[in-house]
């Protein structure tokens, strides 16, 4: 069995490890739906809970676009701004409803997706984005290290045995980052809910 310091070397060197899809490793002709899925596979393969778990399939695109958070393909092709939209949806689907994504994305689709007369593309947004990413994951690292050793401190003087102690200061630790990811979340739905207030979408007819 692992020690609560190994648990935690693990989740480090994972950290360490991921990185996001650059804009200029994903093609620049338009895909069928078969070269859409076996790209995100393969660039995405690292972030996948399970070796036999789909990154993405046709269901899913099926369903973003349905959803409105995809606009449609053109003759059954997707262009690049398709696959950056793609990558996002994979990213924010773990945390929020489809609801709020097509809230999130909807200025984005609406300004800056293939076609748009916009100085600014899906391209320059999505490379703007992930520049925060290598300074973020240094802050993650440090953050989720301080809440380890934070953990380490509790359950100190409680009748239990060794064994029984490790695991309450490893609950603890869960617990720790579950409540950050939940405040987290709860901050985004709040911005989704203003921006959902301030400019009602339009429904379709």
């Amino acid at each position: 069995m692992k020690t609560n310091e190994e648990r935690l070397q693990d989740m480090l060197d994972c950290l360490g490890a991921l990185s996001h899809v650059k804009s200029r490793e994903i093609p620049g002709i338009d895909l069928y739906m078969d070269q859409v899925t076996t790209f995100m596979d393969e660039h995405l393969k690292d972030t996948r809970r399970h070796p036999e778990d789909k990154v993405l399939t046709k269901t899913m695109i099926n369903n973003y676009a349905k959803n409105n958070l995809l606009p449609p393909p053109v003759k059954k092709k997707y262009s690049k701004d398709h696959m950056l939209m793609l990558i996002f949806i994979y990213y924010f689907k773990s945390l929020l409803s489809f609801n709020d994504i097509e809230e999130l994305f909807r200025p984005i689709t609406s300004r800056h997706f293939t076609g748009k007369d916009s100085p600014l593309s899906l391209e320059d947004i999505y490379t703007e984005g992930f520049t925060l990413e290598k300074g973020e994951m240094g802050n993650l690292m440090k953050d989720v290290t301080a809440k380890f050793a934070r953990s380490r401190k509790t359950f100190q003087d409680v009748p239990v045995d060794e064994e029984d102690k490790n695991y309450l200061q490893l609950f603890s630790f869960i617990c720790e980052l579950s409540f950050d990811v939940y405040l987290k979340t709860q901050m985004i739905e709040m911005i989704a809910d203003q921006l959902r207030e301030e400019n009602p979408p339009q429904r379709k007819k």
